[in-house]
This record gives C-alpha cells, structure tokens and sequence, in this order.
C-alpha cells in the first residue's frame, strides 16, 4: 500500500480511499478490502470480491476518473464491538471526465464502510455502499423519460 494509506484504525480505511484514489490506484484502493467483500457503487453496481473492486476502479480511472480528485468532508465512525465497526465518509469529487471529453462539475456523495479489525491488528472494508448526493432532492421518481430527482418541500 501507498505510504499514504494506514488502516491501523476503522477511519484509515476511509482515508486510505481517498488517498488511492487520488493517486488512481486501483491495487492500493483493493487492498483496502477482504478477499470477499462486496461494494455497491453510486449507481447500484453490486461488485463481490475484492477483483472486481480493483477492476472497476481501474477502469474507472482509465476512463471516466483519470484527473479527478477526492476529499472527504466528514467521517464518523461507530463501533460495533472490539473488531467491526461502521465507517461514514462524506465526499466531494471534482475532474470527471463526460464520455465525450467534457469536464463534470462538482459532485458529492456518502461511502459507507463496515470495517472489520484484521488478525494483524490492522483494518480492512468487508462492505462498502457509495451514494451519491443530489442537490435539493429527497428523492428519485421514475417516470416514462426516466430517473429524475424529486423533492417534496
């Protein structure tokens, strides 16, 4: 793992995220996680190892994340005993790239973490589910054209 990266605490994980990340490193990012975990991405792709963990986000890197950057804005952490506890990171992320070479704005989101403590001491993702944020929604509606944001205020 990268220098930056120390899951020797529940919220290393969460911080080591963002460090691969904007390093775009995929291995370091997988490392982050058990063997079997499972993340569930912004957009509901269910991945159930550890490799597609790394894959996906190598592609990502590759493809739609390749001058990105990522920083946390708040991270709460919350024991579930001596050796699980969940990790919750708010994010924002600038420098998507579009399909077309267009430059997204700003986006923000919630990563969720279950975190188990390792038999080395140290702390991997056993779980993670990323959200993204919409601003002044409460909600999704589906209708015939598709998704769209909904708020009821």
């Amino acid at each position: 793992m990268t220098a930056a990266v120390d899951p020797s605490e529940p919220r290393g994980v969460a911080d080591g995220f963002a460090a691969a990340w904007n390093s775009r490193d995929a291995d370091t990012i997988a490392a982050l996680f058990t063997p079997d975990a499972t993340f569930v991405n912004v957009v509901g792709f269910w991945w159930t190892s550890q490799r597609q963990i790394r894959f996906n986000h190598a592609y990502g890197f590759e493809h739609m994340f390749p001058d990105s950057a990522m920083s946390l804005t708040k991270v709460s952490t919350r024991s579930l005993g001596e050796d699980v506890a969940v990790v919750v990171a708010g994010w924002r992320l600038v420098g998507q790239t579009g399909p077309d070479g267009e430059v997204g704005g700003e986006r923000t989101g919630v990563l969720s973490l279950t975190v188990q403590r390792q038999p080395d001491g140290g702390w991997l993702a056993v779980h993670a589910h990323n959200t993204d944020r919409i601003p002044g929604a409460q909600t999704h509606l589906v209708t015939e054209e598709g998704h769209r944001p909904a708020s009821y205020e």
